[in-house]
């Protein structure tokens, strides 16, 4: 009796040590995100099993800020982080070759209360525009460009311009104290829900500022080196990331299973916040998305310099070649 309670718990006792061996040898990626951010709806998708099936082990690390996760990058104590290509140009020109695979084409909107009569970007003269990002956001710059191109409008001297943080924005403009907000595509579709309308969406207005496609404005990050010593584990990343929005584009039950995570209040956010993510989906990762930023890029660089930190041109490896199909 003694023998086979020995020959059982050896048994267990070589299982367990296999099965530890088993996870030691699925290599970690770990991904710096915001505590709260809409990354990590993906990352949850992907952490529930798709990292193991393309061969790692995600392992996520809560930040406070963006400047926080910029920061963990830099000094290698995260592999990849989620930014914008903007950031990563800016970096290259300092000398430090962090590379760019888009994650998202979610876009901002100029969002009003229609009972303030605001139709189009020519009645943004004389309002109050809240803005998020700061004064080189994207959106801003691209909304200025299309502004002076459209409506013959500065809207840096024409407006009363007021810059936030997102939630503050969306607190300001529902009490009345904005007459409209330039926000991220989240905090729109909350505005949205409480009976706010777009006045222009940053999308719409990119064909008459000449460019022809949307280009990716968040994407994964991560430098050449750590790419170049862990090619399948970066391309494990991004093969399980594609595979995670192709179950978020299609599959109810995945969503069911993020909401106690998307803080929506009621069905109506939840559904609004879910239709928003599906909408800035991209399909994959092509020439023709590099061809989109290096447009926008020109777009931006010559309606306001600073927000493309002073750059002619993109440096070359800004969108990492080794996932361009």
């Amino acid at each position: 009796m003694i023998r086979a309670i020995t020959r059982v718990l050896v048994g267990c006792w070589a299982l367990m040590l296999g099965a530890q061996a088993i996870a030691a040898e699925v290599p970690p990626v770990k991904v710096g995100t915001l505590k709260f951010g809409t990354v990590n709806w993906e990352l949850k998708v992907i952490a529930d099993g798709l990292d193991e099936k393309h061969g790692f082990a995600l392992t996520r690390m809560d930040f406070a800020d963006k400047d926080a996760t910029s920061i963990a990058l830099q000094s290698g104590e995260v592999d990849v982080i989620v930014t914008d290509w903007i950031w990563v140009a800016t970096q290259r020109k300092l000398g430090h070759n962090f590379t760019f695979v888009p994650f998202s084409r979610s876009v901002g909107a100029v969002m009003a209360d229609p009972k303030k009569g605001i139709k189009t970007v020519a009645d943004l003269a004389g309002k109050s525009i809240g803005v998020a990002g700061g004064p080189s956001d994207k959106s801003w710059v691209l909304l200025q460009a299309y502004a002076r191109k459209t409506a013959n409008l500065d809207l840096k001297d024409k407006a009363d311009v007021q810059f936030g943080a997102p939630p503050l924005l969306n607190e300001l403009v529902q009490r009345g104290k904005l007459d409209a907000v330039v926000n991220f595509w989240n905090f729109n579709a909350r505005l949205k829900v409480a009976g706010f309308v777009p006045v222009v969406s940053i999308r719409d207005i990119l064909p008459a500022l000449g460019l022809d496609a949307d280009p990716p404005l968040l994407g994964w990050v991560f430098s050449d080196e750590w790419a170049g010593k862990n090619p399948q584990l970066a391309k494990g990343l991004i093969d399980a990331s594609y595979e995670a929005k192709a179950l978020l584009k299609t599959d109810e039950a995945v969503w069911d299973r993020l909401r106690p995570i998307m803080d929506a209040e009621d069905d109506a956010i939840f559904q609004a916040l879910k239709e928003g993510y599906r909408d800035g989906i991209p399909e994959g990762y092509e020439h023709k998305d590099v061809l989109a930023a290096e447009s926008a890029f020109e777009v931006m660089r010559d309606a306001d310099p600073a927000s493309v930190a002073n750059l002619e041109r993109l440096p070359e490896g800004t969108f990492w070649s080794g996932y361009l199909k």
